[in-house]
């Protein structure tokens, strides 16, 4: 009698587990998703729940929500301050809830198709990145090795044992460096003796932009000053290294970014940071109050 035999190999698609969507993070959403998610909630609606409804249950405060109204897409800003917040509780399956807790079964009926395809999508993506051989590193020298967000300063110990701490970290865009430089003048070599991580000058070269500000903005320095012009608006690291530091500070709570305005702007101020109080220079009734104002702010325990 001829008896049957198990296949051989990974098992068919079909008989994979069934996708669970609380596990998947939201970066697994495309722009297509998202796109067609705001032309549903960014209409405000009396009859139904929109963007606002969702932005309070995702525990998002007025002023916040008063910043998003500002942007011309606020249901995708809503959902990227989210994943910032909260990268761990941010879920697809998350999020899918609170629509249906919305009464917003329209958009469950519309999306959940494509939802679900993003999700599958990512998942085959991760899966294959998990089944790439593992790369045995090469044995060429008995001198350890730096970690990439070890020795990224000047004064950091190379090797692990110590490493810098700053005051605050100075965000600004390349035009503005003779600004920062007077920055350093008035807080760094006067009576208040703060310490300022001014990237062109304590950073060293060779590693990543975004990894290092990550961590320097995180886990080096206790506040950050964004240093507001025109130009400033024009930079990629600047928009980077504003959003991730208002992710570690919703709404200000912390006093953690204090935007500074160093020069007439023919652009509007960035609409992320009007709810926060600024440091003007370029007001000649306050100037002179100027430098002790953002070092009290940057002295704050």
């Amino acid at each position: 009698m001829a008896t049957a035999t198990a296949p051989v190999g990974p098992a068919p698609a079909s008989a994979s587990a069934p996708l669970d969507l609380h596990a998947v993070p939201m970066v697994a959403l495309n722009y297509g998703v998202r796109r067609r998610l705001g032309l549903y909630l960014n209409p405000r609606a009396a009859a139904a729940s929109d963007w606002t409804a969702l932005a309070e249950e995702l525990g998002c405060e007025y002023l916040e929500i008063r910043r998003l109204e500002a942007l011309p897409d606020p249901t995708a800003a809503l959902l990227e301050d989210w994943q910032c917040r909260s990268p761990g509780g941010a879920t697809v399956g998350r999020l899918l809830d609170l629509l249906r807790r919305l009464g917003r079964d329209d958009v469950l009926l519309d999306l959940t198709d494509s939802v679900e395809e993003d999700c599958k999508k990512y998942l085959q993506r991760k899966q294959e990145q998990a089944d790439q051989p593992l790369q045995v590193p090469a044995v060429d020298s008995s001198v350890p090795k730096t970690s990439e967000l070890m020795g990224i300063t000047t004064r950091d110990d190379p090797y692990g044992s110590g490493t810098e701490m700053f005051d605050a970290f100075i965000c600004y865009c390349q035009k503005d460096l003779q600004f920062v430089q007077e920055m350093i003048r008035e807080l760094e070599q006067t009576e208040f003796k703060l310490k300022l991580c001014v990237f062109d000058r304590d950073v060293l070269p060779g590693t990543c932009v975004w990894s290092i500000s990550g961590e320097l903005i995180e886990r080096r320095c206790r506040r950050m000053v964004a240093v507001i012009s025109d130009d400033y608006l024009e930079s990629d690291e600047c928009d980077f290294q504003t959003k991730f530091a208002l992710s570690l500070s919703p709404g200000a709570r912390l006093k953690r970014l204090i935007p500074v305005k160093c020069k007439a702007m023919k652009n509007e101020f960035p609409s992320i940071l009007r709810f926060i109080t600024i440091c003007d220079y370029t007001n000649p009734c306050t100037k002179k109050w100027f430098w002790t104002r953002l070092a009290k702010s940057l002295m704050l325990p």
